[in-house]
């Protein structure tokens, strides 16, 4: 479905990441993980052309970049935003419309999106007022809305409690396991039980294959100082 090729990712010209070369099959389950400033963020914007590489090249098979269903990390602004949750899981459909107006096919589209995720009892109420884990199943409905088999995550746990980071992560699991292809950012490395496949970056490509490839060593690969003791609060969880 997507194709990385002699990728080199960044703003204005100067690159953060370079020589990236990787692809998502149909079905896959991708965990990308790295270091803060490693060029996550920056590379799943490059995956939906919001920002233009720098060098190399991205190619899309059977789906346009419009086509990817994203849920991007929360700001304070947005879990303060006015609207209620059928507004904003409807808005998922702003990119596949065919006039100016929502049409009965897409409002059955939210609907069922609300009722995959258990939120339909709260399509009337406001946004602002719902839970970090009821947000981010509104969040994921309209990411499902937009997509069109891939759905890309930024970080869609940050600042959830631990019952509802395994709900969340039940969630995306069911979707996969439903056919629905997941990129997915994560500094949650037992997250990485979910994947099919890890892309690890720092400076550089670290890692890409199989999940069941992917070893301790792997894990604590890197060039940036003090990343190995950033992960090894996680090495229980592995």
């Amino acid at each position: 479905m997507l194709k990385a090729s002699d990728l080199t990712i960044g703003y204005e010209g100067k690159a953060v990441l370079s020589d990236l070369n990787f692809t998502v099959n149909k079905g896959d389950y991708l965990c990308i993980i790295g270091e803060n400033g490693s060029g996550k963020t920056t590379l799943m914007r490059t995956m939906l052309g919001l920002i233009p590489p720098v060098s190399g090249k991205i190619e899309m098979t059977g789906l346009t970049q419009k086509e990817i269903g994203f849920l991007p990390q929360q700001t304070d602004v947005q879990r303060d935003f006015p609207a209620t949750v059928s507004e904003i899981v409807l808005s998922g459909m702003v990119g596949r419309m065919k006039g100016l107006f929502y049409n009965r096919a897409d409002r059955f589209a939210a609907a069922r999106n609300m009722k995959r995720l258990g939120i339909e009892d709260l399509r009337s109420r406001s946004y602002s007022e719902l839970s970090g884990g009821q947000q981010q199943r509104v969040l994921l409905a309209r990411a499902l809305c937009a997509a069109k088999g891939m759905i890309l995550l930024d970080e869609p746990v940050t600042g959830l409690d631990p019952h509802t980071t395994e709900e969340m992560y039940g969630l995306i699991s069911k979707l996969h396991s439903d056919g629905i292809t997941v990129v997915m950012i994560t500094h949650d490395v037992s997250a990485v039980k979910y994947a099919t496949h890890i892309l690890h970056v720092g400076d550089r490509l670290l890692y890409f294959g199989e999940a069941s490839g992917f070893t301790r060593k792997d894990m604590f690969r890197t060039s940036a100082p003090g990343y190995r003791s950033h992960l090894s609060s996680h090495k229980g969880e592995q």
